[in-house]
This record gives structure tokens, sequence and C-alpha cells, in this order.
């Protein structure tokens, strides 16, 4: 039984809601502390097994997570409730390492700043112990190797340290006078020395230890192995890893690139939305990303509400599209809000890749979202490892959780904060709509603004725009301003 197949008998008896509970948080902020612009979380990714998180901020750093609850015994949580290990309910994570991923930088051509904001984060394949991930800010993506290096230390030397010449360090002994002071025919040299030199007993030493190098300790190492630059003329909104582990995509607003991993001052451009003339200009790209098992297929969503899949075999420009999806527009429903609403913020597929998820924008009291910029917030998706269940986050820090199975009544929201507040979402009267529509949890024209079906007012200063669900388990990793909450169900 395949993939495909475990799901299609899960939603054909939808399993049971799950009840989500606080598992950890990073970087809380206390009452009343002001978080600073820098410090706001701009990206969230688990590796494909789950045991390493990583976030990126506005700031331009990269912070690692490391899961811990299996890691003193080694091996999958199925290999160690097979042995017989006690298993915590949740996975636990501790901070791994961070390192500074990008500056800002001043585009001199174009007099335009390029914040270091981190826009994506994305895992590659480990090798050697070595973890490596890609980061992208608007128009620059780097490639990081993050490995254990052990720290040198040299020791068993028979001089007086606290003498040695140089910068002090005792590694700086070999430039120092010691090779001066014994030749190797036993010649003695030491009278050349100035007194404050190294200390020489009398008679000199009856023979000396040469200095032996010893690695005592470790350290993590971030390096950057690879920039790849100068491929885009608007901001990077995607990155995606393809299956083949040697190539992976870039997208901005018009153009979607292809790189090999090793290659870094040449591209392939594979898609051109970019008319002849600008003012025909209808639709842009918005979110791209792979097949997660065929290395010739790749999804890109627009700002009309289309997502088109391609196959790179069909030509080297993918002018075409292999398939389009799009929901038709209703009769009436044309508004001065309409396309901005429909734009798509994100896709994903789904494990099996038989499945594509996407995130527009919530049906709210729209004018007040217009005056104050919130309109164009940018919300992500994502889906659990076995594809039952997709998640999205929505204002005053709440996420939402909906099984997707045809019958099924699944729908939680929750508030990111060590005690979330469990909210029941109204239950959708036709449960075969589609995906796309299922996260609105709030009716058209509501009464008041800022109120959703069930009474509860939105903090639109607050709101939850990244989150990832754990591969393998029902764990969900948010970011909520310059916190990461763990929840586990």
């Amino acid at each position: 039984m395949n993939g495909g197949d475990v799901v299609a008998e899960a939603l054909a008896s939808p399993p049971q809601p799950l009840e989500w509970k606080f598992s950890q948080v990073f970087g809380e902020r206390t009452a009343g502390e002001e978080v600073q612009e820098v410090d706001i979380i701009s990206a969230i990714e688990f590796d494909r097994s789950g045991d390493h998180l990583a976030t990126g901020d506005r700031g331009g750093r990269v912070v690692l997570f490391e899961r811990t609850d299996t890691k003193d015994h080694g091996g999958s949580r199925r290999d160690l409730e097979r042995m017989g290990y006690p298993i915590s309910r949740h996975p636990e994570f501790r901070y791994k390492t961070e390192f500074q991923s990008h500056e800002p930088e001043f585009d001199y051509l174009k007099s335009l700043e390029i914040e270091e904001k981190i826009n994506k984060i994305r895992w590659c394949q480990t090798a050697n112990g070595a973890l490596f991930l890609l980061s992208t800010n608007d128009k620059t993506i780097k490639y990081w190797k993050v490995q254990e290096k052990k720290v040198k230390k040299i020791s068993e030397m028979n001089v007086d340290t606290s003498k040695a010449v140089g910068n002090g360090g005792v590694a700086s002994s070999s430039n120092s006078s010691i090779g001066k002071q014994y030749l190797a025919n036993g010649g003695d040299k030491s009278h050349n020395l100035p007194s404050n030199d190294l200390s020489i007993p009398p008679g000199g030493f009856p023979s000396l230890r040469l200095p032996v190098v010893t690695s005592n300790e470790t350290s993590l190492m971030a390096r950057c192995g690879r920039v790849y630059a100068h491929a885009h003329d608007y901001h990077i909104n995607s990155i995606s890893n393809n299956s083949d582990g040697e190539t992976f995509i870039s997208a901005d607003d018009l153009r979607i690139n292809l790189w090999n991993l090793e290659i870094s001052n040449q591209s392939f451009n594979i898609v051109d939305v970019k008319p002849g003339n600008m003012e025909d200009l209808t639709e842009v790209i918005t979110s791209a990303e792979f097949h997660p098992s065929h290395c010739n297929m790749l999804a890109y969503s627009s700002s009309k509400g289309s997502i088109r899949l391609i196959d790179l075999r069909q030509s080297a420009l993918c002018d075409s599209h292999a398939k389009l999806f799009e929901e038709p527009e209703a009769p009436g429903s044309r508004s001065f809000f309409t396309e901005i609403i429909a734009s798509i913020s994100d896709i994903k597929f789904a494990k099996d890749g038989r499945h594509i998820l996407s995130r527009d924008y919530m049906t709210l009291k729209l004018c007040d979202l217009y005056e104050n910029d919130s309109i164009f917030d940018k919300f992500e998706c994502c889906l659990s490892g076995d594809g039952l269940r997709v998640a999205t986050g929505s204002y005053s820090n709440l996420f939402r959780v909906f099984g997707r199975a045809p019958g099924s009544t699944e729908a939680s929201t929750l508030e990111a904060s060590k005690n979330p507040m469990r909210r029941q979402v109204q239950t959708p009267s036709r449960p075969s709509r589609s995906l796309s529509s299922i996260t609105r949890a709030v009716r058209r024209g509501a009464e008041a603004p800022g109120v959703d079906a069930n009474g509860n007012s939105f903090d639109f200063t607050t709101k939850l725009l990244h989150l990832a669900w754990h591969p393998t388990e029902n764990s969900i990793a948010c970011a909520a301003a310059n916190s990461l909450y763990m929840y586990s169900a």
C-alpha cells in the first residue's frame, strides 16, 4: 500500500480531532517588553527528518534548533519505541547555534537599499554529519554548511608559557626563540637572548619536549559555501530544493530561475511572465515549489489566484503549463479588493505529491485592512506529514488546524502563547468545498470590523504569518513576532 492509498483510506474514515497542547517556547517576551524589528521571525523550516528546525529573522540571522528527546539514544522515534525506551509525548528542541546569514546592502546602480531580512530557508541533504541549507533575502541566496569543528590545543611543552614571545599564546612558540636557543647540533645560543625572554634553567633543558596538538573540544561552525547573486531584478519570494539533490529554483515576481547547487555564477530562466510592455502586466508570481518526488515538475502560484503545474521536460522555457488550477469568479463578486484577496501567498505540495495546498487572503473588513496595509500580509500554510490535516496562521497570533477529510469536523483555533486558548471554529456547512476557501472562518460582510464568525475580535497588529508542521509527527512550530512556539498533539 503506497502513501496515496493510506491517505485515501484515512480520508474515507476521518480521524479523531487532535487535542493540541503547548510544549515549548523560545524567546518569549516579558510583559511590556518592546520587540526590536530585527528580532521578528520571518521564516521557519523543519529539515526532512524533523530533527532540526531553522528560523530566520528580519535582522538577517539564521537560528538552528535540534531535537533532544531522541538524541541521547539515537535512532528514530519508532525504533526507540520498539526498543522499549520511554518517549516523551512531544518533540523537544534546544538551541543549537546561530549565524549572520545576510547583511544590509546597497545597490548603487539602482540606488536601492537591500534589507537583510530572511525571506525563506530551505534544508538540503545532509552529508558526513554536516547540515546544509539555503537562505535568501530579497536579492541574494546563500548556501550554508554547519558542522562541528574540533578546537585544537597545544600541550606538553616544558617552557614557561607565561613568558612566551609573540602575542602571548602558546601557539606562537613555533615562531619564538626556542629554535634559536638549541640548534640541531646542540649548540647553545642562549647568550644572544634578551634577559626578558623565555625562562631557561641553568644548564639548559635536559630534553626538549615538542608541542603536541590535542583536540579536546568541539565547536559548531557555519560557513557560507556559495553565493547565488545578481540573477533577480525583483524581490525573491520563494526558493525550493529539487528531489534530485542537485538543483533548486528561486522565484521573484516575474521570473523563476533554475540553479545547480555546485554552480553559483550561472542560472537558467525557466519561467518568464514579464510582458514586452510593463503596462500590460496583469499578474505576478507569488510562490513556487518543486514536486516532492518528480524532479521534472514544479508548481507556481500567481496574484490572480491561479496555480500552474509545469513540466521541465516540455521545453527549456516553460511558457506553457501542463495543468492550471483556478477557482471561477463568482458572478457579481468583483470589487476593488477582488484581485488583492485572490492573490495566493503560499503553496505547498503534500508529501504524496498528489495534492497542493494554497493560501489566499482571509475575507475580513477590507477597507480598514487596506488603509493599514494589513491586506497585503502574506500568510503561509502547511500540511501534516500524513496529509490528513492543514494549518495556517491568522491575526491576534492565532493559528488554525483543519482536517481535510470530506466528513471531518476538525477545526481548531489556538493562540500562540504558553496557555493557548482553544477556540472552536464554525464547522463548514458544505464539507466538500475547496481547501482554498475552508480557511475563511469569517462571514462575508461581518457586522463589526475585526470580528470573526464567533464574535471574537481580531488584533491586526499581531499576526502569525509563519509556521511549519513536523514531517512525521503532529507537532507545529509557529512564529509570533520574535517568539518561536511549539505545539504538539
